[in-house]
């Protein structure tokens, strides 16, 4: 587990899976409402996490679609009944309605369709704070990274020291790398990357030292 903050808004991170995916509890400081981002798999583990820091879950938000990131969103959503949103052009990630057998080794159950699709400069209300939804396409069609006040979350896009990969179906190389410089790269160099796996980096960090930026 990890917390921290930034005025207003504070994260905590719940790693699950057996792809280490990054599940990150957004939430208001002060009314301790929360975005759930990318419930990969375990909702057994992010449960007690939630109830430990008493937050009012109020929205399940996913970067992209791929399994290892939305594998706990049936879980999460019967439990507490939340609107379920992610970008258009990654809808059909839910709506497959299949399991295989990838779906067992991650531990992901079939996901219910998305209750909102997610526009690219939107802002999701969190109490009485917010994020900003980024449209980063290239690992996937419709992924998205979610900006708030002096952080990231970049799902896929951009990681410590690498980017997402783009083998896989609706995967664009040209459209990451135009995602990375043109939406990633021009916050502040403080701004604080909280990928989809692994550690956090900061978009300076990135800017001077990822193999895959030069």
């Amino acid at each position: 587990m990890m917390n921290g903050k930034s005025g207003m808004i504070k994260y905590a991170l719940v790693v699950v899976g057996p792809l280490d995916t990054n599940c990150y509890l957004v939430y208001c400081g002060e009314t301790l409402d929360c975005a759930i981002i990318d419930p990969g798999a375990e909702a057994e583990r992010i449960f007690p996490l939630i109830y430990e820091l008493e937050l009012k879950p109020t929205i399940l938000l996913n970067t992209h679609g791929h399994l290892d990131h939305i594998g706990a969103n049936r879980d999460i959503k019967e439990k507490f009944n939340l609107p379920l949103c992610i970008h258009g052009l990654d809808k059909a990630f839910l709506e497959k309605g299949e399991q295989s057998e990838l779906s067992f080794f991650l531990g992901a159950k079939e996901s219910p369709p998305p209750d909102r699709l997610l526009q690219d400069g939107e802002t999701i209300p969190i109490g009485r704070s917010s994020l900003r939804v980024l449209h980063t396409p290239g690992h996937t069609p419709g992924s998205v990274s979610f900006q708030g006040d002096g952080f990231l979350f970049s799902g896929d896009t951009l990681f410590n020291g690498g980017v997402g990969r783009t083998d896989l179906p609706g995967g664009s190389t040209r459209a990451l790398e135009e995602s990375i410089r043109t939406r990633i790269l021009t916050l502040p160099v403080e701004t604080i990357v909280l990928p989809g796996h692994g550690p956090w980096t900061t978009v300076g960090e990135e800017k001077e030292s990822n193999p895959f930026l030069g």
